[in-house]
């Protein structure tokens, strides 16, 4: 069964599988594809249940229209009680980790706006591709708020604390150009090939040995707050649980016999 059929029709979800890559954008042109409540459950279920289908190698998820994603939807604060507002923030946090704790790697195809809780989405990717039309920013301050997404701490750790009290604090916005220069976004493409070039990423990705992949996802990540003898540790364990797998074997033999490899995650 394709992961596909087994999804459930989402509202603001479309979903398209090809070539072990799975294409996953939001919906919701109206309102800039602006999360609410309903959108961030379906995000949450889609990456979970991602998270163990073979069939799914890689995944691409990007936004329809002008935007990525716009962030929050700020007409629903108006609505909220100090007890909703947390719980939507609670929501939007379990999204994150949704993504980021999902086995497959996710490469974020930033089409337009990524502002808010939206540049924290691309954040929560691993890798992340943009349009040269893309904006990204943290424009909480203009709201008399703060993110609440951890993008403070992320653009912190990638940019310096310096770019971060700059952004932050004035609440201004990013070209594609200056995100490549700030080392959070690895291509910048025309906005007519983004995903083409997304995708042939995430083909190149979904191609590699999937448990090598994982394990990779897992030491940047892990070891991005390690001292650098512990988190080289964490490389030689792996390597040495890898060294066992039938795709280690695989892969080893293909070299020998100079053919290319077939990985089973195995």
């Amino acid at each position: 069964m394709t992961v596909t059929a087994s999804m459930p029709a989402y509202q603001y979800l479309q979903l398209e599988e090809k070539e072990a890559v799975l294409v996953v954008t939001i919906r919701r042109e109206e309102k800039l594809n602006a999360m609410n409540n309903v959108m961030m459950a379906e995000l949450t279920d889609c990456f979970t249940r991602i998270r163990e289908h073979s069939g799914v190698r890689a995944v691409v998820l990007t936004g329809s229209g002008k935007a990525f994603m716009a962030g929050a939807d700020i007409n629903g604060y108006n609505e909220f009680d100090m007890g909703q507002f947390f719980a939507f923030q609670d929501k939007g946090r379990e999204m994150y980790r949704a993504i980021e704790n999902c086995t497959k790697p996710v490469i974020a195809a930033v089409n337009g706006y990524a502002l808010g809780g939206g540049f924290e989405l691309a954040l929560a990717c691993d890798i992340i591709i943009a349009s040269d039309k893309a904006k990204f920013g943290l424009p909480e301050v203009k709201l008399g708020l703060v993110p609440g997404g951890g993008g403070v701490q992320k653009i912190a750790r990638l940019a310096g604390p310096f770019v971060a009290k700059e952004l932050t604090m004035t609440g201004r916005f990013l070209t594609a150009a200056e995100g490549k220069a700030l080392l959070f976004v690895g291509q910048v493409a025309e906005p007519e090939r983004l995903l083409e070039t997304a995708f042939a990423l995430a083909r190149d990705i979904a191609g590699q040995a999937p448990l090598a992949v994982q394990a990779l996802k897992k030491l940047v990540d892990a070891g991005r707050d390690a001292s650098l003898e512990t988190a080289q540790a964490y490389d030689r364990a792996y390597l040495a649980n890898l060294f066992h797998s039938e795709d280690a074997k695989e892969g080893i033999a293909a070299f020998a016999e100079k053919r290319p490899p077939h990985f089973q995650g195995k």
